[in-house]
């Protein structure tokens, strides 16, 4: 267990004890979590601190027309890949005006999945200042699972950017 997660605290404890460590704002761009990552790190309280927002950008017209992923990026690699969740990334940070923003678009299950993009897969983006990053996963849940799933590793990939700062 880190530094930063002492106790058995959750994720979106540590993660918002980290944003105010490091005066970072959060913003949030879901699509097959609906808003559970959002959700998490509302549940803390003082969260309003650190973050700002958060779009719920399930239908492809919201990830065009709000975030501005380009039509030619959902036309060429599709809703579920990692050119969606980095320039969802980039919308929400650019929309809210925060330091950072981390992005999901997925594929929660049952039905849904193709042969090259299953039911579970996942991807994950962080915009930050002079730093992205997208990371892929497959999980191997239900629906539910795969959302928890999901949240758990945009909360991590939070926590590990900002884990490697230098304090503010």
């Amino acid at each position: 267990m880190s530094n930063e997660q002492m106790t058995n605290e959750p994720l979106e404890v540590t993660v918002g004890r980290l944003l105010l460590k490091h005066n970072f704002t959060l913003a949030t761009a879901e699509s097959c979590t609906g808003g559970l990552i959002g959700h998490r790190l509302t549940n803390v309280p003082g969260s309003s601190d650190y973050f700002l927002g958060g779009i719920i950008a399930y239908a492809n017209e919201v990830k065009e027309r709000v975030l501005g992923v380009s039509q030619q990026t959902l036309e060429t690699h599709g809703a579920v890949s990692a050119e969606t969740a980095i320039e969802m990334a980039r919308g929400a940070r650019r929309l809210l005006n925060t330091d950072m923003a981390i992005s999901v678009t997925g594929i929660a299950g049952p039905g849904g999945g193709t042969l090259d993009k299953p039911v579970g897969l996942v991807y994950i983006a962080l915009a930050a200042p002079d730093f992205e990053r997208v990371e892929r996963f497959v999980w191997n849940q239900d629906r539910e699972g795969n959302k928890w799933e999901s949240a758990e590793a945009a909360l991590r990939l939070v926590q590990e950017y900002l884990q490697s700062l230098k304090p503010a």
